[in-house]
C-alpha cells in the first residue's frame, strides 16, 4: 500500500490480494484507472516487506500489450527512495532492491485466446518451480472477446468456448495452488456523456468466468471540473486532478458486500483520498 495506509482504510474488503484463491475483476471503460490500480498492486506485491510490500512473485499476462515497464519501475523507484530517506541505506542498495523487485515479475504476452489457453496450461510449471509465486494478473481477460465472437459464428457455445476453457484452467490453478487472480475487463459500450458504460457494468463475458469472480471492481472517472471533492483550501494542482472511483462488489457465502474508494493518480502512483 502507499505510505501510512492501512489495508482496509479505504472501504475495500481488506487487502484483496492477501486472500488466497480469490478472483478479482476490474471493470470499466478506457481511462478509468484500471492500469494504474494494477501498477499499485504490482508494487505492493514485489516490494520488500521492509518497504511495506509482500515480497512475492507475480505473473503478468499482457494481452493488450499495454504494460509500461518504465512507469512501473518509476513508481517502484519512488517508493524505495521514500523508504531510503528514512533509513541509512545507500544508493547502491536501493538499485539492488529495485533489481530484486523487477526480478519477482514474470511478464507473458498473448495475442490470441489460444495463446492465453496455452499460457494458463503451462503456468503450472512456473507455479511448481517458484513457490513464492502468489499472484496472476491478466490485462485484459476481454481482449479477444470480439475476435472469439467472430470466429464462433452463430453458435454462442463456440463464441464462448475458449474463454470457458480459460476459466476451467484457472479453476484448477486456484484449487491446487491457492493463487490470487486479478483481471481487467473492458466495458464494451459508452454512455453519451462518456462518464460510464451504458450497460451499468453488467457482466457480458461467459458464465464460467462470471461464476469464478469473487470480487468485482467497477472503475469510473470524474473530471476535476465536475468533481466537488476539492475544498476551498485545496491547492490548484490537487483540485485539477481527475478523481477515480472504484465500487467493489464481493460475493460471499452469505450475502454480497458493497464498498467504494477514490484516488488520484500522481507521479508516485495511486494516492487514495
Amino acid at each position: 500500500m502507499l505510505e501510512n495506509e492501512t489495508p482496509d482504510s479505504h472501504g475495500c474488503p481488506g487487502p484483496l490480494w492477501d486472500h488466497h484463491g480469490e478472483v478479482v475483476e476490474l471493470y470499466g471503460t478506457e481511462g478509468t484507472g484500471k492500469t494504474e490500480l494494477l501498477y499499485h498492486l504490482l508494487c505492493r506485491c514485489v516490494l520488500p516487506v521492509a518497504n511495506g510490500g509482500l515480497e512475492v512473485d507475480v505473473v503478468f499476462v499482457d494481452t493488450d500489450y499495454s504494460l509500461d515497464m518504465l512507469r512501473l519501475v518509476s513508481i517502484l523507484d519512488s517508493r524505495l527512495n521514500a523508504a531510503r530517506s528514512t533509513s541509512s541505506s545507500s544508493a547502491d542498495s536501493n538499485e539492488e532492491a529495485l533489481h530484486l523487485c523487477v526480478s519477482r515479475l514474470l511478464v507473458v504476452h498473448c495475442s490470441s485466446s489460444s495463446q492465453l489457453i496455452l499460457t494458463l496450461h503451462f503456468l503450472e510449471t512456473s507455479l511448481s518451480s517458484r513457490p513464492g509465486l502468489s499472484l496472476l494478473v491478466i490485462d485484459s481477460i476481454s481482449a479477444f472477446y470480439w475476435l472469439d465472437r467472430c470466429e464462433g459464428g452463430a453458435s454462442v457455445a463456440k463464441q464462448e468456448e475458449k474463454l470457458s476453457k480459460c476459466a476451467e484452467l484457472l479453476v484448477g490453478l486456484l484449487r491446487n495452488y491457492r493463487i490470487t487472480v486479478f483481471a481487467t475487463c473492458h466495458a464494451i459500450r459508452r454512455s453519451y456523456n462518456g462518464a460510464s458504460c451504458s450497460d451499468s457494468g453488467r457482466p457480458y463475458l461467459c458464465r464460467p468466468w462470471q461464476r469464478l469472480v469473487t470480487h468485482r471492481l467497477l472503475c469510473s472517472r470524474q473530471e476535476a471540473a465536475n468533481n466537488m471533492a476539492a475544498t476551498a483550501g485545496s491547492s490548484t494542482e490537487k483540485s485539477s486532478r481527475p478523481v477515480f472511483t472504484v465500487h467493489c462488489t464481493s460475493s460471499g457465502s452469505e450475502a454480497k458486500a458493497y464498498s467504494s474508494t477514490s484516488f488520484h493518480v500522481t507521479e508516485r502512483g495511486v494516492k487514495f483520498i
